[in-house]
């Protein structure tokens, strides 16, 4: 397991939900929600990447929304083309992450505690992005390997992904 705090991206069409784990990569938390919707991506993707530059981060994980059968759709498509915008803006790593159904599971436990989905807006994201983001961190635990896909190597990454260092 590489050691290193993680950023994690839930990114919907409104809000992105933001989540960060610890810097040993075991636990995940959630960070804030940013409004999204009438404000271009590349100016959220900003402000992502500085965050994750403030945090220490090693890496930027993006939840990838894929069909249940695997295949990529519409919303893939443009979390795909966000990941993209935020690779370009900052100097690490980024990999996209399945997150099937994260939304509904966050959903699901936001009800279980007792909030409805209305009051639930406003953290909804950040629930989904630590979901996505323990999911990753457990995958990585369990085979050693970084989970998902990267976007390729800027600057500052590492070309030698998984290599405890």
């Amino acid at each position: 397991m590489r050691k290193g705090r993680r950023l994690c991206v839930d990114v919907g069409d409104a809000r992105v939900g933001l989540a960060r784990s610890d810097p040993d990569g075991i636990l995940a938390t959630p960070v804030e929600t940013i409004a999204r919707k009438g404000t271009e991506d590349a100016a959220v993707a900003t402000q992502i990447a500085r965050i994750a530059a403030d945090d220490g981060a090693i890496e930027i994980v993006v939840g990838l929304p894929s069909h249940l059968s695997g295949a990529r759709g519409a919303a893939a498509a443009k979390a795909t083309a966000f990941a993209e915008s935020l690779a370009k803006r900052w100097d690490g790593s980024v990999r996209l992450v399945d997150e099937r159904l994260s939304t509904v599971e966050a959903k699901s436990r936001l009800r279980t505690v007792g909030r409805s989905e209305r009051e639930g807006r406003a953290v909804i994201d950040q629930v989904a992005a630590v979901l996505i983001l323990q999911a990753a961190l457990d995958l990585e635990r369990a085979t050693g390997r970084p989970p998902g896909e990267a976007l390729g190597y800027s600057a500052g990454a590492c070309p030698h992904e998984g290599v405890d260092e």
